[in-house]
């Protein structure tokens, strides 16, 4: 079995940010959030206060904006693009994907390419906000363990040394950059 993280792994860039920006696009009411999320940011990624789960819950704030589900479908359909050709040459059957992005905006991507094995954040599409934890770093490791118990991961693959708990519970482990793919040197 083989996992993979999403976002700069698979995927190229970050589908969460895309999401965002076409959204922005398309709904010019998402500019009443960004006061609260410059604040947000701010206050995370300067002074080294709050959670991530924080942070995210307040910039999640524009999905109140957001169609659905037209807007997520016509995001997909431009975006699809950027789902890996490396990826796509080596996919197998029982591949599984563990992202922190959320659930249903990676779901329909995942339903179209057949990987039936997804794990990401539970976001609630409407709200922004979290069910349980951000999927990141050693909680990947416990909702891998969580769903597959004893399951031995084959090959792992990330652009984020934030997964190196899942990289350490690999057989093999390989670091992402672009289409660049590097044997992860634990």
């Amino acid at each position: 079995m083989n996992v993979y993280d999403f976002d700069n792994t698979i995927y190229d860039g970050d589908s969460t940010f895309d999401f965002y920006i076409f959204s922005l696009k398309r709904h010019k009411k998402i500019l009443l959030t960004f006061p609260s999320l410059l604040k947000s940011a701010l206050k995370f990624y300067l002074f080294k206060k709050g959670t991530k789960t924080e942070f995210k819950q307040i910039m999640y704030r524009f999905l109140r904006y957001v169609n659905y589900p037209e807007d997520l479908e016509d995001f997909w359909k431009a975006h699809k693009k950027n789902i890996k050709k490396w990826y796509l040459n080596q996919q197998k059957d029982d591949d599984v994907i563990i992202s922190a992005s959320p659930v249903f905006l990676l779901k329909p991507i995942c339903d179209e390419l057949e990987i039936k094995n997804l794990f990401a954040s539970i976001v609630d599409k409407n709200t922004g906000k979290y069910t349980g934890e951000n999927c990141h770093g050693k909680e990947k490791v416990r909702v891998f363990k969580t769903a597959f118990k004893n399951t031995q991961i084959d090959e792992f693959y990330s652009d984020s040394k934030s997964d190196t708990p899942l990289a350490e519970i690999s057989n093999k482990a390989f670091l992402v950059y672009g289409n660049e793919i590097k044997p992860w040197k634990i």
